[in-house]
């Protein structure tokens, strides 16, 4: 056994070989065939520390029964949760330990012969949490395999093929070496009766009663539940007889509907509910952690509002030049104008070479004609086009960036040029277009004429992207990229009161008032609570394990300008984003 290296291959390999080397396993005298049991190998008997679960405790225990290895291990990281209850680990037993996780893969290293075979359950989790590998190793959850991919617990495997109890709720934690002797006979078991036998005992049915009867239920017909389409979360959990955890303030907890098979748990307070939800969590399937923040004020709503609009304006804005001072403005008003319509066009003297300062009315006509402008030649000057510095727009780049991959920005494309018959074009050739789903002709309206600018939506990216290259081509000279701004966003701007005008050449600054908001902010200002708790949020996430689907869910709020629509972020934590072993959800 050595430490796991970066990148390697040899475990699953490694396996393999083992399953076909059989002597190794039932032949050799000098092999040790060693039963293995670590704290880390049990959901519930892991110490909860600042990067998740962590081992606590390894025991190792020879063929014979006798143990031959039960150590204590101090987590490298600062200790959140004993979980007492579940591990039988406290602080005071825990203080004096000096055993660090380094000088246990010493001790193993030591103390296994090369041809050892290791026997665990989950054990695929135990060398992990070891960072460690080993060749010849047999898996008792695997052995006992259950139903799509899942695994069957030890204390169930015990009670079933052996009739042992194990594991008891009257005793203070599991004890490790019970563990380790049970799986070494689980192992033995399989190998003397082999799987038919293991088939005959149909280990499923067992299992599926058992939990039906713990979660005090009449057995259901789960195909039943799947034949309708309006089966709740809940009711498919209690079909399987599983529970679903709701972690939210005792303020502002009601019960869930058909809530006889969810665990409530009521907290005095945020922090509680995130220190509940970090223990509690890999407990269950399915969890709603709920977080409870108080409203803005009217006065604060309006502040982000305006700012919200300000933001917008800027991002909306590019400065391009330098210009000769000879050079022809119509027909640079007209080159950006084709990008999309224009707010407001003037020219910057301040700087030694002309500049020009364009406002334009959408956020896609500004991106395009930066990704289109941007260090061509004009008059024989490489031009630079590019967005006002200001604190607003420092990460416009990034935002960008996110419209672009939003969901309801998915299917949709911006183009500039568009005529007062182009609906009458488009819909003559349907065979170019398939998939499109929605044409907006935005109007003028003081006039009522149409603009020189549209959003097409279709059903998935791929039209979209196909119909972009065809509109953009020689055939329709019209100019467009993806949009970037979703229909409520149009509807909630237009809705709001011109910005005051900004003179040219002038670096812009925000209003008095919100220069003076940021300056009086207080550390439980609502902004600053916010930023915090997205913090800790993320913190709780990065706990998370790989495959974990995140769901946040935040309110709208309602103020004179009348209802604002909420936010919903989904997410599936990746393999790749996990801080490591032990880190479980």
């Amino acid at each position: 056994m050595e430490p796991e290296r970066e990148g390697t291959e040899r475990h699953p390999r490694k396996v393999r070989e083992s399953r076909q080397a059989p002597n190794k396993l039932v032949g050799a005298a000098e092999a040790m065939k060693a039963g293995w049991d670590l704290e880390e190998s049990q959901p519930e008997a892991k110490c909860l520390t600042s990067k998740g679960r962590e081992l606590t405790r390894i025991s190792l225990v020879a063929e014979g029964g006798c143990c031959v290895m039960d150590e204590l291990v101090k987590p490298e990281n600062k200790i959140l949760d004993y979980l007492t209850s579940f591990s039988g680990i406290t602080k005071k037993i825990l203080n004096p330990v000096t055993t660090k996780l380094k000088d246990v893969q010493r001790q193993l290293k030591a103390l296994l012969p090369p041809d050892a075979v290791l026997v665990g359950h989950s054990l695929d989790l135990d060398l992990r949490a070891l960072k460690m590998i080993h060749p010849y190793v047999i898996d008792t959850s695997l052995l006992y395999v259950r139903e799509q991919g899942r695994r069957f617990k030890l204390k169930f495997l015990a009670k079933v093929i052996l009739g042992k109890d194990i594991q008891c709720p009257d005793r203070l934690g599991h004890d490790a070496t019970e563990d380790a002797r049970t799986i070494l006979e689980l192992a033995r078991y399989f190998l003397k009766h082999g799987p038919k036998k293991i088939a005959e005992l149909n280990l499923e049915a067992l299992a599926n009663h058992q939990e039906i009867q713990a979660a005090g239920q009449e057995p259901k017909n789960t195909a039943e539940v799947l034949q309708h389409p309006n089966t709740s979360v809940l009711e498919c959990l209690d079909s399987v007889g599983q529970k679903l955890l709701f972690l939210t303030r005792e303020t502002d907890a009601g019960e869930l509907p058909s809530s006889r098979n969810c665990q409530t748990i009521k907290c005095l307070s945020n922090k509680e509910v995130l220190e509940q939800a970090r223990v509690e969590i890999p407990l269950f399937p399915f969890s709603i952690v709920q977080f409870s923040f108080k409203a803005f004020s009217p006065v604060l709503t309006e502040e982000m509002n305006k700012r919200m609009r300000i933001k917008w304006t800027e991002i909306s804005t590019v400065y391009a030049g330098p210009f000769s001072k000879n050079c022809n403005l119509r027909a640079l008003k007209r080159l950006f104008k084709s990008f999309g319509p224009v707010q407001s066009m003037t020219f910057v003297l301040e700087t030694r070479q002309p500049h020009l300062c364009i406002q334009y009315e959408v956020l896609e006509a500004a991106q395009l004609a930066i990704e289109s402008l941007d260090g061509i030649l004009v008059d024989g000057i490489c031009i630079k086009v590019q967005r006002p510095v200001t604190e607003l727009t420092l990460d416009c780049d990034t935002l960008v960036n996110e419209l672009e991959g939003d969901s309801e920005n998915q299917g949709s494309i911006y183009l500039s040029g568009v005529s007062e018959t182009f609906k009458e074009q488009l819909l003559q050739e349907p065979r170019l277009f398939l998939g499109l789903e929605a044409v907006i002709l935005p109007k003028d309206l003081k006039s009522g004429k149409q603009k020189k600018y549209c959003f097409l939506k279709f059903k998935s990216f791929g039209s979209a992207q196909q119909a972009l290259n065809i509109l953009t081509g020689k055939d329709w000279k019209l100019k467009g990229r993806h949009a970037l701004t979703p229909r409520h966003l149009h509807a909630w701007l237009r809705g709001l009161p011109p910005e005051s005008t900004r003179l040219p050449g002038l670096r812009v600054v925000p209003p008095p008032f919100e220069q003076e908001a940021l300056q009086t902010l207080k550390l439980d200002h609502p902004k600053i609570a916010a930023w915090r708790w997205s913090r800790k949020i993320g913190k709780l996430y990065n706990s998370l394990c790989p495959g974990t689907l995140c769901l946040i869910l935040l309110p709208g709020t309602k103020s004179t300008h009348g209802s604002l629509s909420g936010l919903g972020l989904m997410g599936i934590k990746e393999e790749e984003e996990s801080a490591g072993p032990g880190l479980c959800s």
